[in-house]
């Protein structure tokens, strides 16, 4: 189990590896700006909700599901970023 500081920290790095990897594309490619900013809005969104939540876990049962979300959003957005390149 993820300890509250480490699951922030993760998360916190995640959502700084998409927006850079956004800000790449948009760099090289343009026409795709308006679809990475989707991501870097749609990633913003995720970080509140998650940070929301992790806030408010109270035992080690709660942290589960957490990781879980997590886990799952993290491949969920580098297939979106795939699907850029």
């Amino acid at each position: 189990m993820a300890s509250r500081r480490i699951l922030k920290r993760n998360l916190n790095g995640m959502i700084f590896d998409i927006v850079e990897e956004c800000f790449t594309i948009q760099l090289f490619d343009p026409s795709k700006a308006e679809e990475a900013d989707k991501i870097i809005d749609e990633a913003a969104s995720f970080q509140d909700e998650m940070l929301s939540k992790i806030n408010k876990a109270k035992t080690r049962a709660d942290f589960q599901p957490i990781e879980a979300e997590f886990e799952t959003a993290a491949e969920n957005f580098v297939m979106k970023l795939n699907g850029l390149n």
